[in-house]
């Protein structure tokens, strides 16, 4: 399915303000409401909206604290990789894990309360994720840019 102008529209309002009523997006674009949301229907099916989530203010929830860790394997095999990928799923304070091209072979996002805290995720999940050869970590000192929308 190719997106048209509308299409574009449509996600470019979700991505800013996912709880936009139909009504008030269907203004927004320029549609009638019953037209407006069999497009979201049909854009949701398509594959081109994943789902609707709440962004959480990390601050309030006392984990200001992000910190990126490069990961580099003992190797590269397929079992080791699937090992590794396994393991991240299950560490809760892991937002994202990417398998990069470059110097490392994965680059995770972190959250944390603080140093300390980040001190026991690193002792009680990511010392003892498999595979990992060597473990490089940085802290954010500031979040310059945050967004999760996509240029449509």
């Amino acid at each position: 399915m190719d997106l048209d102008a509308t299409d574009r529209r449509i996600l470019t309002v979700l991505q800013k303000q996912g709880r936009v009523t139909n009504a008030e997006l269907s203004e927004r674009v320029n549609l009638s409401p019953s037209a407006c949301h069999r497009r979201v229907q049909r854009l949701e099916e398509e594959g081109f909206i994943d789902g609707f989530v709440a962004l959480l203010n990390a601050r309030k929830l006392k984990r200001p604290t992000t910190v990126f860790v490069e990961i580099t394997l003992s190797g590269q095999a397929d079992e080791v990789l699937e090992a590794f990928e396994r393991a991240v799923k299950l560490v809760p304070d892991i937002l994202e894990c990417h398998l990069m091209a470059g110097s490392a072979d994965y680059l995770l996002k972190v959250v944390a309360e603080d140093t300390e805290d980040f001190a026991r995720i690193h002792r009680q999940f990511l010392a003892r994720l498999p595979g990992v050869a060597q473990m490089h970590s940085s802290f954010a000192l500031r979040t310059v840019r945050q967004t999760t929308a996509i240029p449509v």
